[in-house]
């Protein structure tokens, strides 16, 4: 019988970059967690409790970041939850700890975001709906004197937030939605990608303006080709202007499910994989801490994070030795709390070796009734299939890389 063995790789042979570099951007401070600038890719949530409801907002914070959110974004629609804020925050330092929060305003929201602006770390603003432009029903265009005289509003109503984000050392979002781009911006660039880019750049530019720059910038659709050209078009603009400002990447209103999933890692990922974004939120119609485990996953797959056990598994064929479903969830169950780990279960020995080639531990059906466990690779033991997960487990724990689960 012809023993198999892992392939032996040419010195010669070509190598290719299989690493996504990032582009350079700098870092945005919002209260201990930075964006940008080189850092991990920042998990983001919203919680979805009336903010005026002290008790179930820190309640649902705490729930959240429990689960890895690092950054916290609350609706402050009024005045009254604007003041309701600097309740939360005191009540979260005192009864948990301190989290980084972001207060979420719309609509004419002036007084409101420099009220907000005294409790928390970041403040998220809508271009398209922090200066409301009243349509007129029988508008054909904006005159270039009407566009400006706007332009001039924004900058009026925008200066004393910015100034007092400036001077406190704190972060602002400046978060184009498709959905809700000003009426001028539509006018005069349709309702396009290049119109959520040029409604960015306008704030940009007055923030830029009173010395302010620890600004992220989002640019947000519900259709996915909308929102990666939306991305890759600003990270132009702001490559030809020299700009640096970090990307905040989202699919609005993804809807719930799989496909609430797929749309979401469509989307993100794929802008990801181009070195595009440094902080991301996936929009789910669901209870908010089902979105963190969707944006781990999505980073430890294009091996931007590794915060659990990457498991690498065969789609089982004929030659499959057990029933590999059951034993990949007997594996997952046994180790799912471990993190930094690969551990490769593949059903026989054909593809075994080479597609598990850079895992950590390998559970293989090398021969039927028994298991053989790789440490890389290297077989390491044979054993009865019946001991197969206590084995694995022996021989992560003699490497020293087990923790007991908590």
């Amino acid at each position: 019988m012809q023993t198999l063995s892992a392939p032996i790789a040419n010195p010669s042979a070509p190598t290719f970059d299989t690493t996504i570099h990032r582009r350079r951007t700098r870092p945005v401070q919002v209260g201990k967690i930075t964006i940008g600038g080189g850092h991990p890719v920042v998990v983001q949530s919203m919680i979805n409790e009336d903010t005026l409801d002290i008790d179930g907002s820190v309640a649902g914070i705490r729930r959240l970041h429990e689960v890895g959110c690092e950054i916290i974004r609350v609706t402050v629609p009024s005045m009254a939850h604007a003041k309701a804020l600097a309740e939360i925050k005191q009540k979260l330092i005192a009864t948990y700890q301190d989290v980084p929060l972001v207060a979420d305003v719309h609509h004419n929201g002036v007084k409101i975001a420099l009220e907000v602006a005294k409790h928390i770390e970041k403040v998220r603003i809508n271009p398209g709906l922090y200066v409301f432009e009243k349509p007129k029903s029988d508008r054909t265009e904006y005159t270039p004197t009407e566009f400006a005289e706007i332009g001039e509003k924004i900058r009026e109503t925008l200066s004393p937030l910015v100034i007092s984000l400036r001077d406190q050392g704190k972060a602002l979002r400046i978060g184009v939605n498709h959905g809700s781009i000003g009426e001028r911006m539509l006018f005069t660039y349709g309702d396009t990608p290049e119109g959520m880019v040029q409604s960015a750049l306008e704030f940009i530019r007055i923030c830029e303006s009173l010395d302010f720059r620890n600004i992220v910038i989002s640019l947000k659709a519900a259709r996915v080709p909308v929102m990666i050209a939306a991305y890759r078009l600003m990270v132009k603009r702001m490559d030809e202007l020299g700009m640096d400002y970090p990307l905040h990447l989202g699919v609005t209103e993804a809807g719930d499910g799989e496909y609430g999933r797929i749309k979401s890692t469509a989307g993100i990922a794929t802008l990801l994989a181009d070195g595009i974004g440094d902080t991301i939120r996936v929009s789910l119609t669901e209870a908010p801490e089902k979105e963190i485990p969707v944006c781990y996953s999505i980073l430890q797959a294009l091996g931007l994070r590794k915060t659990m056990v990457e498991y690498v598994a065969c789609p089982s064929c004929g030659r499959t030795l057990f029933n590999l479903e059951e034993v990949l969830h007997k594996v997952r169950e046994a180790t799912n709390h471990l993190t930094g780990l690969d551990i490769a279960v593949m059903g026989c020995i054909v593809n075994g070796l080479g597609e598990m080639a850079d895992a950590d531990y390998g559970y293989v059906g090398k021969q039927a009734g028994y298991i053989s466990l790789y440490r890389g690779r290297e077989e390491i033991k044979k054993v009865p299939e019946d001991q197969g997960v206590v084995e694995l487990i022996n021989l992560i724990k003699a490497d020293g890389k087990w923790v007991e689960p908590s």
